[in-house]
């Protein structure tokens, strides 16, 4: 029999690969989602994420969170999906937040009109973009995180969101222009 692979804290391997699981599933189906659109092309990346990861456990070498690492191998993944799918074109996504708390239903209605009025705007934007937006605003990533995961530098990183929010911004300045007109 073999000696039962181990992680640094001591647990064996298997056990703190279903924690990890556990944690970061959602995320990176979520990623997968917003990088795809298509819920049957996430299900498929994250398997795969989560098979790679399996495979190549002991490859971590810790010098980004573990989540960082798996949004990395995600985006990856998802790329070579991309690339071998027929699908090139953007395709924009619904969103899907969860609530904790009950606000009246008029509210709910004008807040879920608001966010769907910069979601949309957010998913005109070029990926490159809106990829930024998305890691830091939804993921609440710090820029080292989203260069890492990205495979740019930090300057980049911070170019790329201040040009992005500068457009977001800018778009919904003219559409509200164009709704008062």
């Amino acid at each position: 029999m073999g000696v039962q692979q181990r992680d640094e804290e001591g647990k064996p391997a298997k056990e703190h690969f279903r924690t990890m699981m556990l944690d970061y599933g959602q995320d990176v189906w979520n990623y997968a989602f917003f990088l795809t659109g298509r819920r049957e092309m996430a299900d498929d990346i994250s398997q795969d994420v989560f098979l790679s990861v399996f495979r190549h456990f002991d490859t971590f070498e810790g010098k980004a969170s573990v989540k960082t690492w798996l949004f990395a191998i995600t985006r990856n993944t998802a790329r070579n999906h991309m690339r071998t799918a027929f699908m090139r074109r953007v395709i924009l996504v619904g969103r899907a937040q969860p609530s904790s708390s009950h606000p009246s239903a008029e509210s709910e209605a004008m807040e879920a009109a608001f966010t769907d009025e910069i979601w949309e705007i957010v998913m005109k934007l070029p990926a490159k973009f809106r990829e930024v937006l998305v890691l830091d605003a939804k993921y609440d990533m710090t820029m080292g995180e989203i260069a890492l995961v990205l495979g740019v530098s930090e300057g980049t990183v911070k170019s790329r969101l201040s040009r992005a929010r500068k457009k977001v911004s800018e778009a919904w300045k003219e559409e509200s222009a164009y709704e008062r007109a």
